[in-house]
């Protein structure tokens, strides 16, 4: 059983025609709330994606665009909510799997030219892209995994000289001492 995407905006690779397809898509308040969820914040007051789909050989897509987010999120030192804002720049290529790929007879595989520094590309599944769940995959990686609200300084506590320190024991004896 799969599990559905909390954002999803399937389009048929089909419909990117040669000169290309703008799309712009935006998560709704439920959408929001998922990935709210799903990656432990506070809140997302908006989430946006535009893309420009381009078809770049027989049977691969690329998909560059942009995307932008404002969310609440809680600071890791003073545990306070903070706003921030993600923006992260999108560039994807898309081919379809082997197995659809093979589906029609006598048809070739895609011609997909990867240099050192290409990842490979992300597959069509059943001959759609999903935008939706690409929006969300890089909404994560833009996400800080420690987020600190600004101004907030991690400092260690200042113990007096003559303090008590639960590590004390730990402290060799002093020479002078004896």
């Amino acid at each position: 059983m799969t599990v559905p995407p909390s954002f999803s905006r399937r389009i048929r690779a089909d419909d990117v025609a040669a000169g290309g397809l703008d799309m712009t898509i935006v998560a709704d308040a439920s959408e929001r709330d998922a990935l709210t969820r799903a990656n432990n914040l506070v809140a997302i007051g908006r989430l946006e994606a535009t893309f420009h789909l381009t078809r770049i050989s027989r049977g691969v897509v690329r998909a560059q665009g942009d995307l932008v987010a404002d969310i609440t999120q809680t600071c890791v030192v003073s545990l306070e909510t903070f706003d921030s804002s993600v923006h992260e720049d999108i560039d994807v290529k898309f081919a379809a799997l082997a197995e659809d790929r093979l589906k029609p007879r006598g048809a070739t595989p895609p011609v997909i030219d990867l240099t050192e520094t290409d990842e490979p590309p992300d597959p069509i599944v059943d001959g759609r892209i999903d935008l939706g769940a690409l929006a969300a995959e890089f909404f994560a990686l833009g996400l800080d995994p420690y987020p600190r609200k600004p101004g907030v300084e991690f400092a260690a506590p200042e113990t007096d000289d003559g303090a008590d320190s639960p590590f004390a024991v730990f402290k060799p004896p002093d020479p002078k001492d004896r």
